[in-house]
């Protein structure tokens, strides 16, 4: 890999690096259980359901890229081994619920627990690591989970 010279030290960079591999592990579990239940959900509401899941699963695959290609910019390897990003992930993988009120809140929860994880990282790659460039990535991200959160809960009424 190239010498990467971008105003952060190689050891905050290392760090950051390791914290968007977990970030990324924990997008690939959410991007494939909102995509299983895509396929699995069942009830009154499927059509509708089927349909904001595809959304949301195409959301969290931009997700995935970007993290990844962030990973890249500051100079490291993004992880894409299942077997490691199993091991780096914070989420669960229950059983698959066939119906919409099982699924959602666990999908909210997901997100939920992602949006409390970004909001720690925010802070600590903008003043732990120096790194500004993560924290206002890791804001867009933010944004970008609490909206989909926000359409989940909205179901549940």
């Amino acid at each position: 890999m190239a010498n990467v010279n971008i105003g952060i030290t190689e050891r905050n960079r290392q760090a950051v690096a390791e914290i968007l591999n977990q970030i990324l592990a924990d997008e690939h579990i959410l991007y494939n259980k909102t995509r299983s239940y895509h396929w699995n959900v069942e009830g009154s509401s499927f059509m509708e359901l089927h349909k904001l899941y595809e959304a949301q699963y195409n959301e969290l695959a931009e997700i995935i890229d970007e993290v990844a290609e962030r990973i890249r910019t500051i100079g490291h390897f993004a992880e894409g081994r299942l077997s490691h990003l199993l091991k780096l992930t914070s989420l669960e993988e229950p059983e698959i619920p066939v119906a919409f009120n099982e699924q959602i809140p666990n999908l909210d929860a997901d997100h939920e627990q992602i949006i409390v994880n970004l909001r720690k990282q925010i802070e600590d790659f903008n003043e732990k690591y120096k790194d500004i460039g993560s924290s206002d990535f890791l804001t867009g991200l933010l944004k970008q989970h609490e909206k989909m959160a926000w359409m989940l809960r909205s179901y549940l009424g």
